[in-house]
């Protein structure tokens, strides 16, 4: 990915200006900032979710064009997990026919010999997050950590070359978050994920992660977490007045 000079509006505000990054494959890379830096306007702009108002976006080597739209062979080898998965929990879909989503190409009516094919890929990618006792269960049953387990193997059901997250483990308990990581990374190096991800937890980033963005609506720093985190960059982030948000359990 390649991000030159993007500035996206909220209204009449430019809640990310000027950001310029590259992300190389089989890397790992955390926006961190306070709340309201722009963080999750500018995982939204890479996504095409919002538009942007200058600057260009490359994504493996495809521009996203000012629509938000890219390839459909692009698309597809991207995942994002956001902070929340809202559903209606009235809707009677189980694990398997959720994970069985994220093999179905959007127009296309696979053959038998396709079906087949994802079956199989949607039972192994459950296997892989050790979620296959999970299969048959309502979505509407789980628990936070199966529901990011699961979500998980919605990623992993068709190959991807690029992860997003925007603060995928909110909302988890302290166990249930160090789960959800060691199981991403554990992924990334089997897969050779590229992964971007929003981020409060500054003491994950240090150990996990290979670059850091420093974001208060524009780029404040950029750099390896030993460089970007250090006392000077986060006071330019986040401003003496505030603490960055870090736990130690990793």
């Amino acid at each position: 990915m390649t991000v030159d000079n993007l500035t996206v509006y909220r209204e009449t505000y430019a809640a990310v200006q000027e950001v310029s990054f590259s992300l190389d494959a089989g890397t790992d890379t955390a926006i961190v900032g306070p709340n309201g830096a722009g963080k999750s306007t500018l995982v939204q702009a890479l996504l095409g979710i919002l538009p942007r108002k200058t600057g260009d976006v490359f994504i493996l080597g495809q521009p996203l064009s000012r629509q938000g739209k890219l390839p459909s062979q692009v698309r597809e080898q991207i995942a994002y997990l956001p902070q929340n998965f809202l559903f209606d929990r009235r809707i009677p879909i189980t694990v398997e026919e959720l994970v069985g989503l994220g093999w179905d190409a959007p127009g296309i009516r696979l053959p038998w010999v396709g079906a087949r094919a994802r079956f199989h890929h949607v039972r192994q990618a459950l296997a892989r997050v050790d979620a296959a006792h999970l299969r048959s269960q309502p979505i509407s049953n789980l628990s936070g950590g199966e529901m990011k387990r699961v979500l998980l193997s919605y990623c992993l059901v068709r190959p991807r070359s690029l992860l997003i997250l925007d603060e995928a483990p909110a909302g988890l308990d302290i166990q249930s978050e160090s789960e959800f990581y060691q199981l991403l990374y554990q992924l990334k190096q089997e897969q050779g994920w590229a992964i971007l991800q929003v981020s409060h937890d500054l003491e994950m980033v240090r150990r996990h992660c290979d670059r850091v963005l420093c974001l208060n609506r524009t780029l404040r720093c950029q750099g390896v977490p030993e460089v970007a985190l250090s006392p000077e960059n986060l006071v330019a982030a986040y401003g003496n007045d505030r603490t960055p948000y870090h736990h130690s359990h990793y």
